[in-house]
């Protein structure tokens, strides 16, 4: 039976896509339905207050580093949404002395301008966020050399070579609209995925690349970090791939209810928990990976009641 044609963008595939009856499931669950999809190889954990959410996703940075040492380097992957967990490591890191010179952090993504990486003059780069919020607040006698931080370039080689001789003991994230992590967004409705979407496995193969951003991600982050102005937020960027992910011995997603809906936090609880993998929903592939947990703010988790404004 063909697939729905997407309500969004109809050039592209995304969750509008999927059966009813993952759309109507989805939305019925209530927090402490959430909780309960939790499976081994997946967890759910709901924070009470937005001080204990943040303060939770700054020590898992603390935590893998502090497993780090020179024969044994252990690096932790990060995002750009959430960053409120930022400063929170860096302070952290000064106030328990803790050297974290022989550790790693790898960037998830970059926006992509022309032929090349965003610059970090740009004022939406990710990588500046990354060094102003964090790295250039933890003392210099403490913090991790330049070689050992990598952030993606259009050149993806030197970044991917990283992840080699490096343990990455957690990847974070956050869930964009368009339910992805990083920028693994779906992919286009053209050519072989005309009438469907890449099979997971396929997805899978995917390493640290350029890509086309789905409109809704653009929009998204017009919203979130542009002050609205979507004329500012490029329409490709660099994305960390599946490949690099399942190098990572977790994945933790954050869900602070300040990105992604009440309804896409559903969805993707939903399918990870019960196993459904379908590329039209990127995040839904990590039902395929060992060890994964989704961390909820529960006053962000809000309601998928209609609600007139």
């Amino acid at each position: 039976m063909p697939r729905k044609i997407s309500s969004i963008a109809p050039d592209w595939w995304d969750y509008t896509t999927l059966d009813d009856e993952i759309i109507q499931a989805a939305a019925r669950l209530t927090p402490e339905a959430m909780a309960k999809v939790s499976r081994p190889g997946f967890r759910v954990v709901l924070y009470e207050t937005l001080e204990d959410f943040y303060l939770a996703e700054a020590l898992e940075y603390v935590s893998a580093w502090r497993q780090s040492s020179i024969d044994n380097p252990v690096g932790i992957c990060g995002p750009i949404g959430p960053t409120e967990q930022l400063p929170l490591v860096a302070r952290l890191v000064n106030e328990l002395n803790l050297n974290v010179r022989s550790a790693h952090f790898w960037g998830m993504d970059e926006w992509y301008l022309g032929d090349r990486e965003a610059p970090v003059s740009h004022p939406l780069s990710f990588e500046r966020a990354d060094r102003e919020l964090c790295f250039s607040r933890i003392r210099p006698e403490l913090v991790m050399p330049p070689e050992n931080l990598h952030f993606p370039k259009a050149d993806t080689k030197a970044y991917r070579q990283s992840w080699e001789g490096v343990r990455c003991a957690v990847m974070q994230g956050g869930q964009g609209d368009i339910k992805h992590w990083a920028f693994n967004d779906p992919p286009k409705r053209e050519g072989k995925y005309k009438d469907q979407p890449p099979a997971p496995a396929e997805y899978g193969q995917l390493t640290t690349r350029v890509v086309d951003l789905h409109p809704l991600t653009i929009a998204q982050n017009a919203r979130t970090s542009g002050g609205g102005n979507i004329a500012l937020v490029p329409t490709k960027a660099i994305s960390v791939g599946p490949v690099e992910t399942w190098k990572a011995e977790k994945v933790s997603i954050w869900h602070a209810g300040m990105h992604d809906n009440p309804f896409g936090q559903r969805l993707t609880t939903w399918m990870v928990g019960n196993k459904i993998a379908d590329t039209s929903v990127p995040m839904s592939l990590l039902a395929g990976h060992p060890n994964v947990q989704f961390n909820f703010y529960r006053k962000g988790i809000g309601t998928c009641e209609v609600e007139m404004h």
